[in-house]
């Protein structure tokens, strides 16, 4: 009976209110879970951006790749396409070519180069997978934080239960709201973490299948232009 009304009564309260109502550990769970929530919001529109910036920037570098007559070209206008990750691989290529070809006159350890390029290939992944952890993170630890609350909600709704003596719904309700709203910012920050941490995880490993694509174009080019 007492559960039942609940919601109505809740329905006549802000949230604003019951959150400043809180009492000292639920705040702390307030707190906590906006916090996290804030900074994976932060980190989701940040990569976002890297994100969409870094394809635009692939396809415009690989464009102007492709149409170049030479390495030395394309060295020249790197610059404009800084963001894109494949200007990293290509200039862990182009220094070791260069330094192969400036010393030897050909391509003579492939093995190398292939190195170089799978350095810069690591690299640029480690770039992209900067603070995901904290996604990570958020998604895993904000449901059992939003839990604690919720239990230490009803424990005070309970506890205040029992002072009252009986079965009040002014006794439990602000108990029930604080382990209610609890529960409520807990899941609010968890899910859309856990969400965009696979987005992000889909779109880092397509980063590193155009960036293993590029690195054996590139080989064969070196290959076709300064091989034996």
């Amino acid at each position: 009976m007492i559960l039942s009304t609940i919601p109505a009564l809740l329905l006549q309260v802000s949230l604003w209110e019951m959150v400043s109502r809180a009492k000292p550990i639920p705040m702390a769970v307030f707190v906590m879970l906006l916090g996290f929530s804030i900074l994976s919001w932060a980190i989701v529109f940040s990569k976002w951006n890297v994100f969409r910036k870094s394809r635009l920037a692939n396809k415009q570098f690989l464009r102007a790749f492709r149409k170049a007559n030479g390495l030395e070209a394309v060295a020249l206008a790197v610059e404009q396409y800084r963001i894109s990750p494949l200007v990293t691989v290509f200039e862990f290529g182009y220094e070791e070519l260069e330094r192969q070809v400036t010393s030897k006159g050909t391509l003579v350890n492939k093995l190398s180069l292939e190195r170089n390029l799978q350095l810069a290939i690591s690299e640029e992944i480690a770039k992209f997978e900067q603070n995901m952890n904290w996604l990570a993170t958020t998604a895993s630890v904000c449901p059992f934080i939003g839990l604690f609350g919720t239990v230490w909600g009803i424990i005070d709704a309970f506890s205040a239960l029992g002072l009252e003596g009986s079965a009040s719904l002014r006794a439990v309700a602000p108990g029930i709201s604080e382990a209610l709203i609890a529960t409520a910012l807990g899941l609010g920050a968890a899910i859309p973490a856990a969400i965009f941490y696979n987005y992000f995880g889909h779109v880092i490993r397509e980063m590193g299948a155009r960036m293993e694509d590029f690195s054996m174009e590139f080989m064969n080019f070196a290959e076709r232009s300064f091989g034996d």
